[in-house]
């Protein structure tokens, strides 16, 4: 293949059949593909469709196979309990084959659901790919996530089984995760088969048999399972985004795709051969952790850290630098909040001074965009090459990047770099025009989308043509808003849907006013995403009340806040709900909240022409003023 870069990517987009047909021949198959992409049903696209293989072979027992089973494959570290494991390929492989016995054991068959909600621990990880053995679907739920979350996912998936922990730990405090799954079963209309409980040291929680078992129970008679061979469009996972109905969006991930696209990007993107040591600072729960925690350094046969902590508080700012100098890490991936805190605590780099650093060559950006301050900041303590790089669930793999594996790109602070190979990425304006370089718009691919992104969703073919593929016929649409420059730099500026991005967290404005409209007082409400200079963005809540409401407005916005705490969770980050005389909206009743959002953020905006009464936007503003978020 193509050496340089732009070769490299005009090969992928004139010709991706062949192009993806290559590296289809690095991954394992039971069953070679001889149909590399069927476009017979756009925007269904299938690629590698009459192929079989399996996501675990390819994440273990391949390794194996080419005598690398005693090359350590994953590394756990916990500041905050203080373990530390490490396991090879061979040791990983035989609890995985081992946990697959005891999904078997209960019942588990290929094509059936699985929901993990664990905290970032190595039996999460064995879970994952005891399902990809077996071939059953699994969901993993974050397990920053609230009960009517968790119950939502059950639902939707019709899962049979139910993987948990006994708690989950952060920095001061244990989170339960006891009546937060009590209360989950309780709310959801799907009734799981079985529950599977994982018993940390020292918090045990009693079982209630025979629909609860532990699993040093659920191992103590299990017999290891082989590879069952998996047709490449079958499902690997479901993972679930925010919605904009406040609906979560089941992401699903088709096996072949996924597994030739995601070890592709190991060498080609973050130039990761098998012998280095990879580190993904997120959680298991999110995107980043599926692919680039679990899979994609697994399929490429590297060692992959597991890392139980936060980058400031565990114990303090310097934790990151001690976990890369420790297990000798060559690149990590993390999102730019991270940084963010750890330069809040630790601005002069004084914790970093403490540590060897030699082997680290690279640090990776993503989740949300990373600020060019941040940036400079990271670059200069570090001295090595930061990049910020674009990505979303739906794709599971960069979108653009700096292909540090390929040739290397100048940097552009504030540009996520170029499309990475395989996205023929445009910008096209409200007219349905196609841009011209350095003009705003709407940022889209055109179809087909490369291997390893989201086929469809979960039982909902019409919402993902109707979501993604119809505004712009013969593109995917990112919601992303933003311009591609002269010379080919992605600008990412803004959303165009009401997903805001919490340090890196994707969440939905109106689920979170689902949730405040439930309070008794509130007659009315909207969600604003807000820039925050540590998280990316903050959601904030404007109230209007019923009319004779008597309760004071403190403790109503007091009862709002901990309303969408319960039921979103602490990952929201909600801590402001503001009581405000009414709500700007047009003629047609629609809520202003673009134009909220740039009031707050101080940002130009023009009096929208269909605006009931202009007077609101004076009142929401000195109440934004009267909270202290705009100063006056």
């Amino acid at each position: 293949m193509k050496k340089d870069l732009s070769a490299i990517y005009n090969q992928s987009i004139e010709n991706p059949e062949e192009f993806w047909g290559e590296v289809a021949k690095d991954v394992f198959w039971f069953k070679k593909p001889t149909k590399i992409l069927n476009k017979s049903k756009p925007p269904f696209y299938k690629w590698f469709e009459d192929g079989t293989t399996n996501t675990c072979y390819n994440a273990l027992d391949l390794h194996i196979d080419n005598g690398k089973g005693d090359k350590t494959a994953l590394i756990y570290d916990s500041p905050i309990t203080g373990d530390k494991a490490k396991f090879t390929y061979n040791q990983l492989k035989d609890k995985v084959s081992k946990f697959a016995g005891a999904l078997d054991n209960q019942g588990v068959k290929k094509g059936d659901r699985v929901i993990i909600y664990m905290p970032m621990i190595p039996e999460a990880v064995i879970a994952m790919l005891a399902c990809g053995r077996i071939g059953a679907i699994h969901s993993v739920v974050f397990g920053g996530f609230a009960s009517n979350e968790l119950a939502s996912r059950i639902d939707d998936s019709q899962a049979n089984l139910l993987i948990t922990a006994s708690c989950g730990f952060e920095p001061g405090r244990t989170v339960e995760y006891r009546p937060l799954v009590d209360e989950a079963l309780k709310l959801a209309k799907h009734k799981i088969k079985k529950l599977i409980l994982f018993q940390r040291k020292d918090h045990e929680v009693k079982l209630i048999a025979p629909l609860e078992i532990s699993w040093d129970e659920a191992l103590s008679n299990a017999k290891d399972k082989d590879c069952v061979e998996m047709g490449a469009n079958d499902y690997a996972y479901i993972l679930y985004t925010s919605g904009t109905t406040g609906v979560p969006k089941g992401i699903v991930r088709d096996i072949g795709g996924h597994i030739v696209a995601l070890k592709w990007t190991m060498k080609n993107i973050y130039n990761i051969k098998e012998d280095d040591v990879w580190w993904s600072a997120s959680d298991i729960g999110w995107i980043v952790g599926h692919s680039y925690i679990v899979y994609a350094p697994l399929f490429k046969g590297c060692t992959t850290v597991l890392f139980e902590g936060k980058p400031v508080g565990t114990p303090d700012a310097g934790v990151f630098w001690r976990v890369i100098s420790e297990h000798k890490i060559k690149s990590l991936f993390t999102a730019p909040t991270a940084f963010r805190a750890i330069k809040k605590e630790d601005p002069d780099g004084k914790f970093f001074s403490k540590y060897d650093l030699s082997s680290f060559e690279s640090l990776f950006l993503a989740g949300e965009r990373a600020d060019p301050d941040t940036i400079k900041w990271a670059e200069n303590l570090l001295n090595v090459p930061v990049i910020d790089h674009w990505w979303q669930t739906e794709t599971s793999w960069a979108i653009s990047s700096n292909c540090t594996g390929i040739e290397m790109q100048k940097t552009k602070y504030g540009s996520a770099c170029k499309a990475v190979p395989g996205y023929d990425v445009k910008i096209i304006k409200p007219d349905q025009t196609i841009a011209k370089p350095n003009e705003m718009g709407d940022i889209v691919v055109k179809l087909p989308l490369p291997p390893g992104t989201f086929p469809t969703l979960w039982n909902a073919d019409k919402r993902y043509e109707e979501n993604y593929m119809t505004n712009y016929k013969g593109y995917y649409q990112t919601y992303d808003a933003g311009h591609i420059d002269d010379d080919g730099y992605i600008w990412i500026m803004s959303r165009t849907d009401d997903i805001i991005n919490v340090a890196g967290h994707r969440l939905s404005t109106g689920a979170i006013e689902e949730v405040l409209s439930e309070h008794q007082s509130v007659a009315e409400c909207a969600v604003i995403g807000i820039k925050d200079q540590l998280k990316g963005q903050l959601p904030v809540g404007l109230i209007a009340l019923k009319a004779g409401v008597t309760k004071d407005n403190e403790t109503i916005s007091e009862e709002c806040v901990q309303l969408v705490r319960d039921k979103v969770g602490p990952v929201a980050a909600f801590k402001i709900a503001i009581v405000v005389k009414r709500l700007p909206k047009t003629r047609s009743g629609k809520v202003l909240r673009g134009t909220m959002r740039k009031i707050a953020d101080k940002e130009d905006y023009k009096m929208p022409a269909t605006i009931d009464d202009p007077a609101i936007l004076d009142e929401i503003k000195e109440s934004l003023i009267e909270n202290k978020i705009l100063n006056k």
